[in-house]
């Protein structure tokens, strides 16, 4: 029963990661967001592509044997349909533009402004440790010069 419990404990802990979460939001968006990028192409792309030719990407086909005649489960001869092939690369290279440019391109140039204030809060640590060790050095030297030049005085500020 241990061994069973465990098992569950284990699978629990997978779903509750952060990482499992966000890939399943991922997913259920990406399946939306191709609706929206398939209707693009279909009420957009298909219609500038009719004004050349048919409406319709997937019509365009090229017959490799035979009488190419008939359409559906009647069709005869061996046809290659490339227009599918590029209404399917169109719907492609349109969804890897969007989320490149409204989520990748967005997203790197937020990331190096975040590095690029982190680097700055760094160098300016750097600079107010640096002028506080020569405030420091003044501090000493004024404590120094205020004790006067006493028997061994000198000694001690050549070691410093």
């Amino acid at each position: 029963m241990s061994e069973k419990t465990s098992v569950l404990q284990g699978f629990k802990a997978f779903l509750m990661r952060g990482n499992v979460v966000d890939l399943a939001v991922a997913v259920v968006i990406g399946a939306a967001f191709t609706n929206i990028v398939n209707s693009l192409v279909k009420g957009v792309i298909n219609p500038l592509v009719g004004a050349v030719g048919t409406k319709n990407l997937d019509s365009y086909h090229s017959c490799l044997k035979g009488p190419c005649t008939g359409t559906g489960d009647t069709a005869t001869g061996v046809r290659i349909l490339w227009g599918s092939v590029l209404g399917a690369t169109l719907t492609f290279v349109i969804t890897a533009a969007v989320v490149y440019f409204l989520m990748v391109l967005p997203m790197s140039k937020y990331l190096a402004r975040m590095e690029a204030r982190r680097k700055a809060k760094e160098n300016t640590r750097e600079v107010i440790e640096v002028t506080e060790l020569e405030v420091l050095k003044e501090i000493r030297d004024a404590l120094v010069a205020q004790r006067g030049s006493g028997p061994g005085e000198e000694q001690r500020q050549r070691q410093l």
